[in-house]
């Protein structure tokens, strides 16, 4: 397979583009990719200089001008359609064209989403895409699903949200038969709404390894290695345990500092506080895969350091040699025959 090639928004992020420059460097250094840098060409080449200074560029590194930033604040849909040469839609525009595999951003989350479907289209039999993030349990990443893309979801769209998840998680996780809980207030089927109730039953039907209903206090545990929701109860989840993670820290730290015996004790335990810190780490991570459009898009925290950087393009280059958009369109379309089959055995009510 011929080496991927990686759109990366330069200017996407809180702290653009040193840290976006710093991690293409890395990635480039680290894995078998190409990096297309795409930005305002004046900023970009600033920073590659001020980063290599006489060196020359990697040969797997090139950039592209977009002279337009779109801004974390800025309306998702008016700036896209204003901003026609900016680094978002430029880039996504690059790949709907075959110019690269795959975009990376840590920008307006809302606007890539946007310009992806506009741009790369939504895979056929798709009306929702989905966005997934690796969320760190005992056991490793959890991929869950939707945590943001669209506030209100059918039974279908959960269904398909799994089968692209449980397709992600094998290609890019390496697992083998992911296990994929549905997220509910219980284990019980009866449980839930009726969107949850009619979703697990779809799922039941799926070429998946469904274990059922998952409650949220399981997921930490690793009970399952993919969980599918909605996208107002999946981003309400993810931005509560990015919160308490970030408190439990502090609340620690702070109670070790309290007073010269704590301190002692607390300087003893550094390693254990650094690898915990490593395990609960966005970085580590790579961003979060836009999963239903015709097109690799990986939406990187905006925070972002150069590590997260290079850990979402990986990502993304991993997601374009396991082939998984075509997994993914074959998956939902064994998906569709089997609900289609399901239902027509069933006895007329």
């Amino acid at each position: 397979m011929s080496t991927p090639r990686i759109i990366l928004d330069a200017v996407g992020g809180d702290h653009a583009p040193s840290v976006v420059v710093a991690g293409a460097l890395l990635a480039l250094h680290e894995f078998d990719l190409e990096v297309i840098l795409v930005g305002p060409d004046e900023l970009v080449q600033a920073e590659l200089t001020k980063q290599l200074g006489h060196q020359a560029l990697p040969s797997g590194l090139r950039t592209v001008h977009a002279s337009q930033v779109i801004g974390m604040d800025e309306h998702p849909l008016s700036a896209i359609r204003s901003k026609r040469n900016s680094s978002i839609v430029v880039g996504l525009g690059l790949v709907a064209r075959g110019e690269a595999e795959a975009f990376v951003t840590a920008g307006s989350t809302g606007a890539a989403m946007a310009t992806a479907v506009l741009e790369l289209r939504r895979i056929a039999g798709i009306n929702r895409p989905a966005l997934a993030t690796p969320f760190p349990t005992r056991s490793g990443p959890c991929l869950l699903l939707d945590v943001g893309a669209s506030a209100e979801a059918r039974p279908q769209n959960l269904l398909q949200f799994a089968v692209m998840g449980s397709i992600y998680a094998e290609r890019v996780f390496g697992l083998p038969s992911p296990r994929v809980g549905l997220l509910n207030i219980g284990e019980e089927e009866s449980k839930g709404n009726p969107l949850y109730q009619e979703a697990n039953q779809l799922l039941r039907q799926a070429p998946i390894r469904f274990i059922g209903n998952v409650e949220g206090k399981d997921i930490p545990s690793g009970v399952a290695d993919v969980v599918v929701m909605d996208g107002f109860v999946g981003n309400v989840l993810i931005k509560l345990a990015e919160g308490m993670a970030t408190n439990l820290l502090d609340i620690v730290r702070t109670e070790i500092r309290s007073n010269l015996l704590t301190t002692l004790l607390g300087a003893g335990l550094l390693p254990v506080f650094r690898r915990l810190r490593r395990r609960l780490d966005y970085a580590e991570y790579g961003g979060a895969p836009l999963l239903g459009v015709n097109g690799i898009c990986i939406v990187a925290h905006g925070r972002s350091n150069a590590l997260a950087i290079r850990s979402a393009v990986r990502v993304a280059a991993d997601a374009v040699k396991h082939s998984m958009l075509d997994r993914i369109r074959d998956g939902l379309s064994e998906t569709a025959a089997n609900v289609a089959t399901a239902q027509s055995t069933e006895p007329p009510s």
